[in-house]
């Protein structure tokens, strides 16, 4: 029986290999042909009813990346033998979108039964909600398996908080395998999406590195210590992906303490500043990051499946 356990290792080491490995645009041709197709009919819906839908999806794939790889493990509600990553910090009363890719899921499967993971509709789920808000479009590879388990303890750890900075949060993407310039083009993701008062009190009451009448405006709405108040990333332009929240940083409008970050005197201050001016250039390198991001795997030997149901393991 001991003389079992290495060769079990190997291969849930060999079956982890293989899948990263089979991450291909083309992995469900053959299976589920019609894929992209329904993916994208759904999100035209969800984006159609609400735009801030596409941001709701963007940000729960970067959480779902940012912790044990990008494998849907935040969809997961919990269970005895793990705590769910929708009560993280980062994640409680603010992650939103996971009826939205149960919705998907569930057309899916209506044409491919028991065939597409869950991270993998949730892959294709943000890069369609990017392009119907105006933003770029990339070439989604496919083939992640959903996780057995949730991480909540990691998403404690492991995601950046509102308040990080600069050093923090190269830092923090880095342990990722993602370069600072790619950690400031995936911070635009911030162009569309909202933030709570709580999130960003600390910066309009006391911060010096802030426009003065833009401070002015969010304290109406957002009174010291916090409230669940909401107010855009990207004032500019809210509902559309574009570079506005770059242009946001160079007036000083910021929202978040870790916006404000990358334009502060620091390294990431030039690139800023290119992305404030040259839309082409941030869609560019965003679409780039994000094909990056999206192959951040789980560690070797984590075994994983389709799920029937997104929130729960089979």
């Amino acid at each position: 029986m001991a003389s079992m356990i290495p060769r079990l290792a190997l291969a849930l080491w060999l079956f982890s290999a293989l899948v990263s490995a089979q991450l291909s645009s083309t992995f469900y041709s053959a299976t589920c042909p019609n894929l992209q197709q329904v993916v994208r009919s759904a999100m035209a819906d969800v984006v159609r009813q609400n735009p801030r839908n596409a941001a709701f999806i963007l940000r729960l794939f970067f959480h779902d990346c940012f912790v044990n790889g990008c494998d849907a493990s935040i969809l997961l509600d919990g269970t005895p033998a793990f705590a769910s990553e929708k009560f993280a910090n980062p994640n409680r009363n603010s992650a939103q979108g996971y009826e939205i890719i149960d919705a998907i899921k569930a057309r899916v499967d209506a044409n491919c039964p028991a065939t597409v993971s869950c991270a993998d509709v949730l892959a294709l789920a943000t890069r369609d909600g990017v392009a119907l808000l105006g933003g770029p479009t990339w070439t989604v590879r496919l083939g992640r398996r959903d996780s057995l388990a949730a991480y909540q303890e990691a998403a404690n750890r492991e995601l950046p908080a509102p308040f990080s900075d600069l050093s923090v949060l190269i830092s923090m993407f880095r342990d990722k395998g993602l370069t600072p310039r790619e950690m400031t083009a995936l911070s635009g993701a911030h162009t569309i999406g909202q933030a709570q008062c709580s999130q960003f009190d600390d910066r309009i009451y006391n911060d010096r590195n802030i426009n003065a009448t833009f401070a002015a405006l969010r304290r109406r709405t957002c009174p010291p210590g916090g409230s669940s108040a909401l107010a855009p990333l990207d004032g500019e332009t809210p509902y559309q992906f574009d570079n506005g929240y770059y242009r946001e940083l160079v007036a000083r409008r910021g929202l978040l303490q870790s916006d404000q970050a990358l334009f502060n005197g620091g390294s990431q201050d030039a690139l800023v500043r290119r992305y404030s001016v040259n839309g082409a250039a941030f869609a560019r390198d965003f679409a780039a990051a994000m094909v990056k991001m999206g192959a951040i795997r789980p560690p070797p030997g984590t075994p994983g499946e389709v799920r029937l149901v997104c929130n729960r393991v089979n």
